[in-house]
């Protein structure tokens, strides 16, 4: 057996910048502690940045939010007059906002001792937590969770689930896309360029083709597709669990581009090599990723529900969030031995735009 050797290489964080080959005391030391509250302070927060429109205010309490919706009605008008078309329609929607936050607490006993940085480490796990909180709130909101929160206060929404309820503040205060029973000119649905009202008051939120979770359908997504352009807009993006994502691979739409070529290729041992040329699923076949769909970036996210996905036009952002005050990180009183940070935020998020957002659901406790 072969003698166990040691890594001569030095180290990456050490007091001189060379590091200790033997793994020694000066293997790992502390950053300045100023820089990694400005590391934390400019953390990403993706979902934020895909489904909101960002707002802020300095008021406190509930935020009133008003904003323009389509209408392309057209009417007869006398010589001078002003059209109606070139007046704003507008609708208001009330935000509450919440404040959430978190204190790390790193003792100076543990910073002196410890071989690596202790207030880094902390830092970016209350930085990894901030993430997974407002994800989870965003997703819950987006997708019309999978059962009510009271966490969140979400309520669960499906395809049964009536327009009266979704705009109730009382019982769902973050709103949703379209819900059944939606009324032309009547509360946030409006007449569009010449498409049929029973057409526009389709709902927001639909039975998919499989009852099964992850099962999709490439007639889903077009449906999604349709649904959106009718008020006005292009989708942009579908989201998909990896549950789903594994179903669309399994499609005959991407299988059966291996079959016709070569009698070598049968069904139970398709190959690239004798896929049928040209096939527009070939490069999905090769390597597993299914970058675009019918124009749509897809996107696969494990914080999306088996049980639901989406079609969205994200170029106008489905949800506002608005944030009162920005994420804080102020030190701990140094003179109980604590040297770590409070970090806080308030913020709301409501679904405003319906018309932007169609969501599938295909389980059973969808």
């Amino acid at each position: 057996m072969a003698a166990l050797t040691k890594d001569t290489a030095g180290g990456l964080l050490t007091s001189i910048n060379t590091g200790a080959a033997d793994g020694g005391v000066g293997e790992r030391v502390l950053i300045d502690y100023k820089d990694a509250i400005m590391d934390y302070k400019v953390t990403d927060l993706p979902a934020l940045a895909f489904f909101t429109e960002a707002m802020n205010t300095d008021t406190g309490g509930n935020i009133d939010i008003t904003f323009g919706r389509p209408s392309m009605m057209l009417e007869q008008i006398e010589e001078g007059n002003t059209p109606q078309y070139q007046h704003t329609n507008l609708r208001s929607e009330r935000v509450g906002v919440r404040e959430w936050g978190l204190a790390v607490g790193v003792t100076r006993r543990m910073m002196e001792d410890s071989r690596f940085n202790e207030v880094e480490m902390a830092l970016n796990e209350a930085r990894r937590a901030v993430d997974r909180h407002i994800t989870s709130h965003v997703m819950k909101a987006i997708f019309g969770a999978n059962a009510a929160d009271a966490t969140f206060e979400t309520v669960a929404i499906d395809e049964n689930t009536t327009e009266t309820a979704i705009t109730t503040f009382s019982t769902n205060i973050y709103g949703g896309f379209f819900g059944d029973g939606t009324v032309v000119n009547e509360g946030r649905l409006n007449q569009y360029a010449n498409v049929a009202s029973g057409t526009l008051q389709r709902n927001g939120y639909v039975r998919g083709s499989s009852d099964t979770a992850g099962g999709i359908a490439l007639s889903d997504v077009t449906a999604g597709i349709d649904r959106i352009a009718e008020h006005g807009y292009t989708a942009s993006h579908l989201f998909i669990s990896p549950t789903h994502y594994k179903s669309l691979l399994d499609l005959g739409d991407f299988t059966s581009g291996f079959y016709g070529v070569a009698a070598s290729s049968t069904a139970g041992t398709p190959t690239t090599a004798t896929m049928m040329e040209g096939s527009p699923f070939k490069g999905a076949a090769s390597n597993g990723v299914v970058g675009s769909l019918y124009g749509l970036t897809v996107v696969m996210n494990a914080w999306i529900p088996s049980t639901r996905f989406g079609v969205f036009d994200l170029s106008t952002p489905p949800a506002v969030y608005v944030e009162r005050r920005p994420l804080t990180v102020e030190e701990a009183n140094p003179g109980f031995g604590i040297v770590g940070s409070y970090m806080s935020m308030r913020y709301g998020l409501k679904v405003v735009r319906p018309e932007v957002g169609c969501i599938f659901i295909n389980g059973t406790t969808g």
